[in-house]
């Protein structure tokens, strides 16, 4: 009989403290999350960093109410896994946080799902470190001074900029190099669902507008990789990669996001929309290639995600990623997300929820044996 299958361990989801709502994050998400582990036999409840007292009996938590349709503060038992979903980098950089996170990971009896946020400069140096993934990558540097990008431009007249912090699409520029235009560069900023472009005829003039755009944030330069189109518009792919029941890498699932009118990224949030991966390669490359190809993708992010884990030397239990398909069938890795968003299509979002808590009696197995 296999005990560790059987073993429901009391799982916590970690948040920090809101005045106004109880906690802060995506209520819809934690009410999700909540309501798949109850219904999977397991005892759930969110926590904030504030009311999680390590060395106390009992613990303040939220469970969700259904008939008054609201969170419920009660005494919970201490937690044997915390499922870190502290909302953003802001709130996990505070030391308070910190300090609480570390603790956690000393505790005796208590298993961290998810250790933190990634940071996009970290993690292409971690895929870069391996044969497998590194040719995935597409060139990149830190954006330190005009020279450097200048140097930049003249080997790759296409380049993506990038915050190292950012999420969603949030801050993103394009900078193409046209030797042969008058006003040869251009500079595109993307600005929820618009983007607006400037030229010029000399870089230095471009960048006071990249730095004042930048501010205090850090950022990367990308080589810009001419994607795979669908009706002239690009897409790239989105995956799901968590560990399953027996702790190993797998996908969860994989979408598709196609780029709005007028936007440089895919995200859903600035225009893009919401399509079926299969249906989108097989235009291009036709349906045998495109079953084959969705193949490759889906093992080439399992690499991505032991290389990343191996990488930061922690333990994660989920990520999602953004994956593209070149003009030439060719794949490249764009970014990882250690604390997925929702994804849109209901098949990933079910089984993705499950996932968590089967990951989460694994950590607990592992921690008898």
């Amino acid at each position: 009989m296999n005990t560790r299958a059987e073993h429901k361990p009391v799982v916590a989801v970690l948040t920090v403290h809101d005045e106004g709502q109880f906690f802060k994050g995506n209520q819809r998400n934690f009410r999700d999350i909540f309501e798949t582990g109850t219904k999977m036999g397991y005892q759930v409840y969110i926590v904030t960093v504030r009311d999680l007292k390590l060395a106390s009996e009992t613990v303040k938590g939220y469970i969700f109410n259904k008939d008054s349709e609201t969170w419920e503060v009660r005494d919970f038992p201490q937690p044997q896994v915390i499922y870190n979903r502290i909302p953003n980098r802001t709130y996990e950089l505070k030391a308070s946080v910190r300090t609480k996170l570390d603790e956690i990971s000393h505790a005796s009896g208590i298993e961290l799902y998810n250790p933190g946020f990634f940071n996009k400069w970290e993690l292409f140096k971690w895929l870069r470190t391996s044969e497998t993934t590194r040719k995935l990558v597409p060139a990149t540097k830190r954006l330190s001074n005009l020279s450097s990008l200048g140097k930049m431009l003249s080997v790759y007249p296409y380049l993506y900029l990038k915050p190292e912090n950012g999420k969603a699409g949030k801050g993103i520029m394009i900078l193409k190099y046209r030797p042969n235009h008058l006003m040869a560069y251009r500079l595109t900023i993307q600005h929820d669902k618009k983007s607006v472009t400037y030229r010029s005829v000399s870089l230095s003039r471009l960048w006071r507008r990249i730095r004042r755009e930048a501010g205090a944030s850090p950022y990367i330069i990308q080589q810009g990789i001419e994607l795979a189109t669908y009706q002239k518009k690009p897409f790239d792919l989105r995956l799901l990669v968590q560990k399953n029941a027996r702790g190993f890498w797998s996908v969860t699932g994989v979408g598709a996001r196609l780029a709005g009118k007028g936007s440089i990224t895919t995200h859903v949030p600035r225009g893009g929309s919401i399509e079926d991966p299969f249906k989108l390669l097989s235009a291009l490359f036709g349906p045998e290639n495109s079953t084959e190809m969705l193949n490759k993708i889906k093992s080439t992010a399992v690499q991505i995600a032991r290389q990343i884990e191996r990488g930061s030397s922690l333990s994660h239990g989920e990520m999602s990623m953004d994956l593209g398909v070149d003009t030439n069938g060719i794949l490249w890795f764009f970014e990882a997300n250690a604390k997925p968003m929702k994804f849109d299509e209901p098949e990933i979002r079910q089984k993705s929820l499950r996932r968590i808590f089967q990951y989460s009696s694994y950590l607990a197995g592992r921690m008898r044996l």
